[in-house]
């Protein structure tokens, strides 16, 4: 994966709008991963998951691995791909199959995939994840692995997510020009969820928030299972952008004022509380109360989390007329770099009106404890992709050894027999 003789080594790479970040990690013997390497530098020639200028980001990317590449010591060949782009949409599809030897087998369930997946796209659209959901085998539903159940006809209900042709081929040139090969391109939705969520959580319900500096992804799961991924491309920036124009300075004053100073919630004791706003030139040219700066924010903040809010009450609405479950009982969690802004979860638990997690990323190890900050849950959770196919591989090879060793065995008992 990595070369390092006395390691195994994963590593992601998030091209984001704000930053590109890679981070490698040892796959330890407990199933954790350790972070022990990180390069990251502000993010030139993309946008929004469009990339506008390849030779910026190339040269972003090959700045990124090589500083990993020192802290970590190792050479870095093959990478995790963070993919999210406005043009990501999703289906839920349904596929029926007969089951041939009464009982159900591994043959059944990839034929069922595939006899779901098996719609049609518009001309432009392919495939990115495939995520079975549950499956039913004649009346009884809800199953979640079918595996030596009996019955005659098997039902699987799988959960698309699709990709616009030209934006993966891009980001692809980009990735090949750098001489890296890339393992798995994931939604970013998808690592999120991944480095923040608990098994208990996607059972009981959860909708998944990661707002990001130009995009914000959402995932919801119910029951333990995907339902619904969406992108909307307004996020961070589009904050920053509106700070930037109330006050008539640049995006890059703007985004320092964001940070210093932004908030959601009014108080009383910052009122009178100045801020110093330079122009479009860097002078500083007047001063406004902390209370305006609060009121642009918390306005676009509001107007996102309602977007948010419309789609929730919309998928609950529709699965309900289905006669599924629908409940998210735990509520909304936040994360990405965009979910840092001060009283946010305030501001969520008024429009939501449910429980309400800002999330770092869990179960992990690191050299730096800066790394575990939703701003990094993206990247952090392409790891945890990593090291889930790694031990997948890992005990496939295993399985056949084994097959391999009884074969053997079989021929050599035979011919003794025979001999």
């Amino acid at each position: 994966m990595i070369n390092n003789k006395n390691k195994i080594l994963i590593a992601g790479l998030e091209i984001g709008t704000t930053k590109i970040v890679v981070l490698v990690g040892e796959i330890l013997s407990n199933n954790m991963i350790h972070i022990i390497g990180i390069g990251q530098c502000p993010s030139k020639g993309i946008d929004k998951g469009n990339i506008n200028n390849l030779k910026s980001v190339i040269s972003c990317i090959k700045q990124v691995i090589h500083e990993a590449e020192i802290i970590a010591e190792c050479n870095i060949k093959s990478i995790y791909l963070a993919f999210s782009n406005q043009y990501i949409k999703c289906k839920n599809e349904i596929g029926i199959v007969p089951i041939n030897k009464n009982e159900v087998t591994e043959s059944d369930i990839k034929y069922a995939i595939y006899t779901a997946k098996s719609i049609k796209l518009n001309h432009d659209y392919n495939i990115l994840h495939i995520i079975p959901q549950e499956y039913s085998i004649d009346q009884n539903h809800g199953i979640k692995n079918p595996i030596g159940l009996s019955g005659y006809r098997m039902q699987v209900n799988i959960h698309l997510i699709t990709y616009k042709n030209t934006l993966k081929k891009n980001l692809i040139k980009a990735i090949q020009e750098c001489n890296l090969k890339i393992k798995k391109i994931i939604f970013s939705g998808l690592a999120s969820s991944k480095a923040i969520l608990t098994i208990e959580e996607k059972k009981s319900g959860v909708c998944v928030i990661d707002i990001g500096s130009g995009n914000i992804n959402i995932v919801i799961y119910i029951n333990g299972s995907i339902q619904h991924s969406e992108v909307i491309p307004y996020a961070g920036n589009t904050v920053t952008n509106d700070i930037a124009y109330a006050f008539n300075t640049s995006f890059r004053n703007a985004e320092i004022i964001k940070k210093k100073y932004g908030s959601i919630i009014f108080s009383s004791l910052t009122a009178s509380e100045l801020i110093e706003i330079s122009n479009l030139y860097g002078i500083s040219t007047k001063k406004i109360q902390k209370n305006i700066l609060i009121e642009v924010i918390e306005s676009r903040y509001s107007e996102l989390l309602n977007i948010i809010k419309n789609i929730i009450l919309k998928i609950q609405k529709k699965l309900h007329n289905l006669g599924k479950p629908h409940i998210i009982g735990s509520g909304i969690v936040l994360t990405g770099g965009g979910a840092k802004i001060t009283s946010l979860k305030i501001l969520a638990k008024k429009i939501f009106n449910m429980k309400i997690r800002i999330a770092n990323p869990i179960q992990i190890k690191t050299y730096n404890d800066h790394i575990i900050d939703p701003s990094y849950s993206t990247v952090i959770g392409l790891l945890k992709y990593g090291l889930e196919i790694y031990y997948k591989k890992k005990k496939n090879i295993n399985k056949k050894k084994i097959l391999k060793k009884w074969f053997y065995y079989l021929q050599n008992w035979i011919k003794k027999i025979i001999g």
